[in-house]
C-alpha cells in the first residue's frame, strides 16, 4: 500500500497515523490538491489518500475539505471537521498503541486556524505551531524532511522533536523568515473596504512568513487575498484567499465561492489557480464577491 498526502501538517500528520494502522510497502506520494485536480497524479489500487480531493481508484480516502464532499461511495471516512488528522484518528481511534490526541488536537487548531494572537505574533512559544512553519509544500526538494519528520512524529515526542537538530535549523530559519515578512506585508498590502489584499507577484518567488500575521497587521479586515507566481508552472498564478482568524464577519464560503474559478478549500480558506492572461480579471472578481460579503451558501 502507499500514502498519497499533501506535504503540509495536516497531512504529514494522517501520513504518521496511517504508517501506525495499516501495512504501508511504498514511500509517500506527495503531492497537492491543484494537482490531483488536474490529473496529474497517477493513483493505483491500493493507494490511501489523504487531506487531498477524491479518485476512484484509491482503495482509501480521508478528507475535510468542504469542496471535496463526495458524490459517490468509497471506503475511508470524510467529515466537515477541523483536520483531516482528525478524520484518519476518529477512523482508526481503537487500533492506536500510542496516544496521539494532543497531537490531534494541536493539528485541529493549526489547519483551522483556531489560534490566538499570541500564538500568531510569537509562534516559537508554541512548539506545534512553529514546527508547522517549517513545512512548505512549494520546496520538492524538502521531500526528505518530510519523510524524516512523518517518522519522528510517529514515534518522538514534541520535545525531541523540537531538540533535533535539522528541525532547529529549520525553526532558526522560519523565525527569520517571519520577521521580515511583516515588512514584506507593510509594502505589499491594499485595503480595499474590509479586504486585504496583498499582491505578491513583484517577486518571482514569494517571500515566506507566517501566514496568520497578515490578520493582526490589518485588524479592519475581514478576509485576505494573497496573490503570487506560481515556481511550478510558469505562466500561472495562485490567489489564496482566507478568513480573518480575529475579525470574525466574513460570510462567504471561500471554498465554495474558489470552485468557481477552478480552486476549493474549507469554508474560511482555500485557493485557486489561473493564468497570468486571466488574473487580473479573476482577482476583480473574487474581490468584488468578497466585497459584498453575502452568504453563498443558500
Amino acid at each position: 500500500m502507499r500514502i498519497v498526502s499533501r506535504p503540509d501538517f495536516d497531512g504529514l500528520v494522517c501520513a504518521a497515523l496511517l504508517y501506525e494502522v495499516e501495512q504501508i510497502s511504498k514511500p509517500v506520494k506527495w503531492t497537492e490538491p491543484n494537482d490531483m485536480q488536474k490529473g496529474m497524479v497517477s493513483i493505483y489500487p491500493g493507494d490511501i489518500l489523504a487531506n487531498l480531493p477524491f479518485h476512484p481508484d484509491c482503495a482509501l480516502w480521508f478528507d475535510h475539505h468542504y469542496t471535496n464532499k463526495p458524490a459517490e461511495n468509497f471506503k475511508g471516512s470524510f467529515k466537515i471537521a477541523p483536520s483531516a488528522a482528525g478524520v484518519v484518528y476518529e477512523y482508526y481511534k481503537d487500533r492506536f498503541t500510542r496516544d496521539y490526541s494532543e497531537m490531534i488536537r494541536q493539528t485541529d487548531k493549526i489547519d483551522s486556524a483556531d489560534l490566538s494572537l499570541d500564538e500568531v505574533l510569537h509562534p516559537e512559544k508554541y512548539p506545534y505551531i512553529l514546527l508547522s512553519m517549517t513545512l512548505s509544500g512549494s520546496e520538492p526538494a524538502d521531500e526528505p524532511y518530510w519523510n524524516r519528520l512523518v517518522q519522528m512524529l510517529r514515534k518522538c515526542s514534541i520535545e525531541e522533536i523540537m531538540e533535533d537538530a535539522e528541525v532547529k535549523k529549520r525553526c532558526r530559519t522560519v523565525r527569520a523568515d517571519n520577521e521580515k515578512f511583516k515588512s514584506v506585508l507593510e509594502n505589499h498590502t491594499r485595503m480595499h473596504g474590509h479586504v486585504s489584499v496583498t499582491d505578491l507577484r513583484s517577486y518571482a518567488t514569494a517571500p515566506r512568513g507566517n501566514r496568520f500575521l497578515v490578520y493582526s497587521m490589518f485588524p479592519d479586515a475581514i478576509v485576505s487575498m494573497k496573490i503570487r507566481r506560481h515556481t511550478e508552472e510558469p505562466g500561472k498564478v495562485i490567489v489564496g484567499v482566507g478568513h480573518s482568524i480575529f475579525n470574525k464577519g466574513c460570510k462567504v464560503n471561500v471554498g465554495l465561492m474558489l470552485s468557481q474559478f477552478g480552486g476549493g478549500g474549507h469554508r474560511g480558506a482555500g485557493s485557486c489557480t489561473v493564468s497570468e492572461s486571466q488574473a487580473e480579471e479573476t482577482i476583480a472578481d473574487i474581490i468584488e464577491i468578497l466585497k459584498k460579503n453575502e452568504d453563498n451558501e443558500l
